[in-house]
């Protein structure tokens, strides 16, 4: 079975992960491991390594450089009656990664051979994900958790891209960073 693959700005979670999210989540929430949080700029998904890096090499079309950004409100992602994700939305800085985000993706896809991508773009990092056998109470005890994240005003500096898949182990970290280049 092949890997997922993605192209994503590293997030830097050193000092406001362990305080802001790591401190209490509830038991049926699974946090992201604080060096695999990511902005996914374009997720080509299951294809081989080459053509991976066919879509790492058009990672020259981000040219906004480096951005200073800032977290705004979080919210659960996918179907609203059992999202599979809790993620922290950009406020400052979110049209110019949106922007990058742009010049990428179809590309990126279409270099990787991949399915064109259907959904809106939306600058976000998500940091944890519910348990799969969570029921509909602790989905929403887990929204409400994550609502309250005292994240909002976070500033954060989005300096490199990097080309992911997933981790061999998955245990601790479920993605490992290919390779890393400036922005």
């Amino acid at each position: 079975m092949e890997a997922n693959w993605f192209i994503a700005l590293p997030v830097p979670a050193a000092e406001w992960f362990e305080a802001c999210v790591a401190a209490h989540p509830p038991p049926h929430v699974r946090l992201f491991h604080p060096e695999d949080l990511h902005l996914t700029v374009s997720f080509v998904g299951r294809v081989g390594e080459t053509a991976a890096r066919r879509a790492w090499e058009l990672r020259g079309l981000w040219s906004g450089g480096p951005v200073r950004a800032e977290f705004g409100e979080v919210i659960g992602m996918g179907p609203p009656e059992r999202f599979s994700a809790l993620s922290a939305l950009l406020e400052r800085g979110r049209e110019a990664v949106e922007a990058g985000m742009t010049a990428c993706r179809d590309p990126m896809l279409s270099a990787a051979s991949a399915p064109p991508e259907r959904r809106a773009i939306k600058a976000h990092v998500t940091l944890a994900r519910p348990r799969r056998d969570a029921t509909q109470s602790q989905h929403s005890a887990a929204l409400a958790w994550a609502m309250h994240l005292p994240l909002r005003g976070i500033e954060i500096e989005l300096a490199e891209i990097a080309l992911y898949t997933w981790d061999e182990e998955r245990r601790g970290r479920q993605f490992r960073t290919m390779e890393r280049a400036p922005l």
